[in-house]
């Protein structure tokens, strides 16, 4: 069996507990890993702005993957690599998701502008990702500059039948996918939680057989499906457990923690 010699985490639903906190032995069992010499990294949905909180508890040195990986930034969260949404693409995935009715955001590099500062998830994602949404009443001059569009919407049905619209609607021109029940991330084209792993990889020069992967949505088997081994959380729906190679507990239940100690006692570590 090939050991593990790096482990790339999704952040929310999985690293993280529902009320965004890192729990103690989620932080230990990484401690850890870096002991072991396993290196670790996480890639999320989330812009870099928001991932920026747990590079120190983490003791991160490798870069890490915002933006569903589309974009690579180091520690400082200074660019590595940057990709933007074509700005036909943009245009057009604006217009279907007003025509779902979600709220619509935008983000750049570093920042993350709304035009409904009433939204259900506005105040959810302050909290998510510890910084405020700049409002502005046209999003056209930022088309040319966007790392990611979200459609929020408390409608989860209606936002799986718009991300089937999206897709086919965009078809290579960007991705589109569920990071949550109630947002929908457009993102660059070519570039996923998948493409981010590969170039942890080739950066540490090892084989993505020696990669371990642990998530709990559909952004996050772009990276299931490259790594030698695939973790889903407790909380992940059912074809996303379908697709791992193990399944743990929920995030809830410190199903992440648990994971690591399972790739530790598999390196034959503690």
């Amino acid at each position: 069996m090939t050991q593990i010699s790096l482990v790339v985490s999704d952040v929310d639903g999985t690293l993280l507990t529902k009320d965004k906190t890192l729990t103690e032995r989620a932080r230990s069992a990484v401690q850890r890993l870096h002991q072991a010499g396993v290196g670790f990294t996480i890639t999320s949905s989330r812009p870099a702005i928001g991932m920026r909180f747990l590079i120190e508890p983490l003791a991160l040195w490798l870069p890490v993957g915002p933006f569903n990986g589309s974009s690579i930034v180091d520690t400082e969260m200074r660019p590595v690599e940057q990709h933007l949404i074509p700005p036909g693409a943009a245009e057009r995935s604006l217009k279907i998701l007003r025509e779902f009715g979600a709220d619509i955001w935008l983000f750049t590099t570093d920042k993350w502008l709304i035009d409904n500062p009433s939204g259900k998830y506005v105040a959810h994602e302050q909290h998510t990702i510890r910084s405020d949404p700049t409002i502005i009443t046209d999003f056209s001059p930022y088309l040319a500059s966007a790392c990611k569009i979200v459609g929020a919407s408390a409608d989860a049905a209606g936002l799986e039948r718009c991300e089937k619209a999206m897709q086919e609607a965009l078809g290579s021109e960007a991705t589109a996918v569920r990071s949550q029940t109630y947002y929908l991330d457009i993102t660059p084209p070519g570039f996923n939680k998948g493409t981010f792993v590969e170039a942890m990889a080739k950066r540490l020069g090892i084989s993505t057989d020696a990669v371990a992967t642990i998530g709990d949505m559909q952004n996050d088997l772009a990276m299931f499906r490259v790594s030698g081994t695939s973790i889903a959380m407790g909380n992940a729906a059912d074809n996303v457990k379908d697709e791992a190679t193990h399944v743990t507990a929920s995030n809830e239940q410190d199903g992440f923690a648990e994971a690591m100690e399972m790739i530790l006692k598999r390196n034959g570590v503690g």
